[in-house]
């Protein structure tokens, strides 16, 4: 007998057989003998025991008159149906059960002596509001569906939890109201129906204890594990994608499905376009494989698979291995099998998932015994297999909105901020009824807007690149002349010496600038006339010792000595890096200004190009505000990169010093979209002016002198108009004033570019110190405020 009870309740509970009794009663009188006898011999036995008929509240009585219980359901309960049927009489909703069936008890029985029945998610709360609705329903005739699906879960003998689908029938039971209860009117209903949650609402319409619950109920049970298992997958396929299932609870679905205790489950998805399997590296961490095993792709016409996987990549139909060690003895299987062996897997099914005739992954269920997994319940995979191909679908099309959005954001320039207007325009191709090859898309073109651009560069990079190269090439020619120095004197003798003269007249001949194919030239000679002659010289033990450690300090890529070149290229990489995280992170703040256009390129420093105004956010007004406050935003973002870079240098592998600029151009332009650049680029004749400085400006010296206008530690602004000039002399005081900027000031003439005359600069140092938290959030109207 279970009796794990809810304690509180609406009902005083009093279990009574007097509705049963009634009708023994009335077989009694009846004129079918062997009836009425059988009738009237329970009736006797129980006379002498009233609580039949007046109610049992000791849980004990019944245990007590368990035989006389059961002859007195013997009708209800079928001694010919005992073995199949799985029943017990019980009270709704409460873990109280006892005059099992014969398979009701094994199935008890099987689960062990410490297991306790209780209804799957089904607490104190829903008991109470559940026992409320029954009441509503039986009493108050309120048509209230509130009969969900409930389960009882049940392990078996092997430890396979089965799930048990629970109907209750209470034909044997009445529900009276005491003098406590409250009686309720339509509003009541109303208020109840409309607040299912409020437990303590409920309790005070139906207080505890305020109504009976007389009679029994029969509980029937039937076996609903593979329909559960199925839900249960479906309902876990169906999560978010962001988050992933745990193994363990994937793997209980399929041992509830096959009835196979310790079954493992892997899952690996077919690349058609290379003709492999990989593990979705989102869920590595979650989801193994049996095939891939410690590699995360392979062929599919790898030797593991050999001619076994036919029957899977050319005929679409599962792959069942029922013994494992006897496939293995096959001289064709004998790779996969040792390969499933090592992995203690005695049987195993792989299941390829299609969609529309095209392989999308392979679903691998395995068993530690041999026969556990055959061909025969290898078929129960048609229940689950057209979820899983769904989730897979789905799973390749997420990915592929993933990818073509990583493309954009990676590899295209259609920012954020001008995204609608492309997307209007795609979706006008979608929309239009006769969208084919021949529709004209429309140009991508903002009018009206103002550039900004601006830049810090690595300052000589070219001569540091230039000069780390000749010292690689120096110290890689200096450790060849020292082998050849050592060589054996009887070997090549003549050949030696003409190898040394050559390799001592390249080192030679880079002690002068660097010629455009200097490198290519020695590096050439190296690799086709010393390495084949130092490859196949045998030499001195001491010699081979520096051939051999020679040949372990070249590159692996260049086969040339790259320590020097490694250090800027590292320095370079390190800095671009960090001035580009700086300057993305805030273009995210400068957004909030007024969304605008932005794209930066890393090229031997980083430059970017902003363009704001009305067309690109044309449902927000513009004013010439947020074009002064993006240009603030702009020079306080460079001094926070020279500052940042400042504190980076001294932990460079090469230092490096770099210049910043901004280019100032105050006549609004128009931008295209480049459709064959897949870019967007300054339009007209007149706004290429524009393009012509920005390309030049970097390299232009002071006015007659051959001092660049960039210098280190320095931000040099660029301008033609006087305005232009008051405007930034305004951001520069404000700055200082804040101590961003040091007091001194440089104003001077830029050099004539081609076709570009009447250019002025001013520059000034950044004060290097620790980050000013003054540089944050400094806005446009600060510095009005400030002057004001």
């Amino acid at each position: 007998m279970n009796t794990h009870l809810f304690k509180e309740s609406p009902f005083r509970t009093i279990i009574s057989f007097h509705k049963l009794i009634e009708s023994f009663e009335e077989i009694a009188l009846s004129d079918v003998d062997y009836r009425s006898n059988y009738a009237k011999a329970i009736l006797k036995e129980i006379h002498s025991l009233p609580e039949f008929e007046n109610g049992i509240e000791d849980y004990g009585f019944i245990q007590k008159n368990e035989s006389l219980i059961k002859n007195l359901l013997a009708d209800l309960f079928p001694t010919a149906l005992t073995n199949n049927e799985i029943k017990a009489v019980t009270i709704p909703f409460q873990n109280l059960t006892f005059n099992y069936t014969e398979r009701f008890r094994k199935i008890l029985s099987n689960a062990g002596s410490e297991f306790d029945m209780e209804i799957r998610d089904f607490d104190a709360h829903q008991f109470y509001i559940n026992n409320c609705c029954l009441i509503l329903a039986t009493y108050y005739n309120q048509k209230i569906d509130f009969n969900k699906p409930f389960f009882y879960d049940i392990p078996d003998e092997r430890g396979v939890v089965r799930h048990y689908r629970i109907l209750y029938n209470a034909d044997f039971l009445e529900i009276i109201p005491t003098e406590n209860s409250i009686h309720l009117n339509k509003d009541d209903f109303d208020l109840l129906i409309d607040n299912y949650t409020d437990i303590e609402l409920w309790k005070s319409k139906f207080p505890a204890g305020s109504w009976i619950m007389k009679g029994f109920g029969i509980v029937s049970l039937f076996d609903a594990t593979t329909e559960n298992a199925i839900s249960n997958l479906k309902s876990n396929l169906l999560k978010p994608e962001n988050t992933v299932t745990p193994t363990e609870i994937i793997e209980s679905i399929f041992v509830s499905l096959f009835k196979i205790p310790g079954l493992r489950f892997g899952f690996i998805i077919y690349n058609p376009e290379e003709e492999k399997f990989n593990r979705p590296a989102k869920f590595d961490t979650q989801m193994n494989s049996f095939l891939l095993s410690n590699d995360q792709e392979v062929h599919c016409k790898n030797a593991l698979f050999g001619c076994s996987f036919e029957n899977l990549l050319e005929k679409n139909e599962p792959f069942v291995i029922s013994n494992v060690e006897k496939f293995s003895q096959e001289p064709e299987n004998e790779i996969l099998g040792h390969h499933l062996l090592s992995q203690n897997i005695g049987s195993c099914i792989f299941a390829p998932i299609i969609k529309d005739d095209h392989l999308l992954g392979v679903l691998e269920i395995v068993s530690e015994n041999p026969r556990d997994l055959n061909s025969i319940n290898a078929t129960k995979l048609e229940l689950i297999l057209p979820y899983l191909t769904d989730t897979i679908d789905r799973y390749n099309t997420d990915m592929q909105h993933q990818v073509e959005a990583i493309i954009q954001r990676e590899y295209t320039t259609i920012h954020p901020s001008v995204y609608w207007k492309f997307k209007r325009e795609s979706q006008s191709y979608f929309q239009n009824i006769n969208h084919s090859k021949d529709y004209i898309f429309k140009e991508i073109v903002f009018k009206n807007v103002f550039p900004l651009y601006g830049q810090i560069d690595i300052k000589g990079s070219s001569e540091h690149r230039n000069e780390t190269v000749k010292n690689d090439l120096k110290n890689q020619l200096t450790a060849l002349l020292q082998i050849f120095e050592n060589q054996d004197a009887s070997t090549n003798l003549i050949l030696l010496e003409q190898r040394k003269f050559e390799l001592e007249s390249m080192r030679q001949e880079l002690d002068f600038p660097l010629k455009a194919d200097t490198e290519q030239y020695i590096q050439r000679y190296i690799e086709e006339e010393i390495h084949p002659l130092l490859k196949n010289t045998k030499d001195t033990a001491k010699n081979e010792k520096m051939e051999r450690l020679y040949f372990e300090t070249l590159d692996e890529k260049t086969g040339m000595f790259y320590h020097d070149r490694k250090k800027f290229d590292n320095a370079m990489s390190i800095v671009n890096k960090k001035m580009a995280t700086i300057l993305d992170r805030k273009q995210l703040e400068a957004q909030e200004i007024y969304p605008h256009y932005y794209e930066r390129f890393k090229t031997d420093g980083v430059e970017h190009n902003l363009y704001i105004g009305a067309s690109i956010a044309p449902t927000k007004p513009f004013d010439i505000m947020y074009l002064h406050n993006l240009r603030l935003w702009q020079l306080q973002t460079l001094c926070e990169m020279e500052l940042e870079h400042h504190q980076l240098k001294e932990t460079l592998p090469y230092e490096l010093d770099v210049t910043s600029l901004i280019l100032v151009f105050s006549s609004p332009l128009s931008i295209r979209f480049r459709m064959d650049e897949k870019r967007f680029d300054v339009d007209g004749t007149y706004n290429a002016r524009y393009e012509v400085v920005k390309k030049r400006i970097d390299k232009a010296n002071i006015k007659g002198s051959k001092e660049r206008i960039t210098e280190k530690e320095k931000i040099t602004i660029v301008y033609s108009q006087n305005s232009e000039e008051a405007e930034y002399l305004k951001y520069i005081k404000y700055l200082q004033h804040k101590k961003i900027l040091e007091p001194a000031i440089e104003q001077f003439e830029v050099e004539d570019l081609q076709g570009v005359s009447g250019l002025r600069a001013i520059r000034v140092k950044v004060i290097n110190n620790t980050i000013n938290p003054a540089l944050e959030k400094i806005t446009y109207q600060d510095l009005l405020d400030e002057l004001n």
